[in-house]
């Protein structure tokens, strides 16, 4: 058990939706091992299978939208949800499928829009986009996407730091949200991730910014998975937003220094080795 979870409380019910990862790095399978690391009681609705490993992806089959919604719904109804995380979604009807199946649902949602994968392979229909954009992202606590993504989703190239601030905070008054942009794509020195919160009532909107060593290794398959699936887990356990990713974070970067090596080419995470978040 990671420091700080309280293996005697009621662990929160964690509900990821995402597409499965054979070789259990990626999707699924990381949202699980993570969720489990951190106290929390995982519950999945499968929204593609594929066949991938550390080389690449090699094929995908998404899951008819209504099979995700039936998936939701069995959970929701009779488990019930303290989280949610959102991540492959392939075309347009699941989109539409999944919001459905979430109408009502008031546990806070960390989407990650899960587009391209590390080796390159397109994960989602392109007309699925704007769906995605249009009618989940303004009901999500938080947006997690990286560098690439957020470019795509703002319709230009973004290559620095600098410029991801601004997009931070421009993708969060488009849809509502609070924006993790996520820097690893950058090729600064440092790894560098931009929270934008916005603003309320009571003041307005705020950046923060998070930062690291950059880790020098191959094996970094399932980062963002592993990483908006500790979000969810620790806002299940009533974590505040900023708290919930800076601690978010540290697991996700003690995960890749225990990376056990496998694989060929971009390798997963070592959820199993980490223990502490602090």
């Amino acid at each position: 058990m990671a420091r700080g979870m309280n293996s005697t409380r009621t662990p929160p019910r964690v509900l990821a939706i995402a597409g499965s990862d054979s070789s259990g790095g990626a999707g699924i399978q990381a949202d699980l091992k993570t969720i489990a690391m951190l106290g929390g009681y995982g519950m999945t609705a499968i929204t593609a299978v594929t066949a991938q490993n550390t080389l690449g992806v090699q094929a995908i089959v998404p899951m008819a939208g209504d099979v995700v919604a039936e998936q939701i719904g069995a959970c929701i109804g009779d488990i019930g949800v303290d989280a949610v995380k959102i991540g492959m979604l392939h075309d347009a009807d699941i989109i539409a499928h999944v919001a459905r199946a979430l109408e009502g649902v008031r546990a806070p949602m960390v989407l990650d829009p899960v587009m391209i994968a590390t080796s390159g392979a397109a994960l989602i229909d392109p007309e699925a986009i704007t769906a995605l954009r249009e009618v989940l992202f303004p009901r999500a606590a938080l947006v997690t996407p990286n560098l690439p993504e957020l470019g795509h989703l703002l319709g230009r190239n973004l290559a620095t730091s600098e410029q991801m601030v601004g997009a931070a905070e421009e993708l969060s008054h488009m849809t509502g949200a609070a924006v993790l942009a996520k820097g690893g794509h950058t090729e600064d020195a440092r790894i560098i991730d931009v929270l934008y919160i916005p603003g309320s009532a009571q003041g307005e909107g705020r950046a923060v910014q998070f930062e690291h060593a950059r880790i020098d290794t191959n094996h970094t398959h399932g980062t963002g998975c592993t990483l908006s699936s500790a979000i969810a887990t620790l806002l299940g356990h009533g974590q505040p937003l900023e708290h919930a990713v800076r601690l978010a974070r540290n697991f996700v970067i003690r995960a890749i220094a225990a990376a056990p090596g496998f694989g060929a080419g971009n390798g997963p995470l070592g959820h199993h080795a980490v223990r502490r978040l602090d």
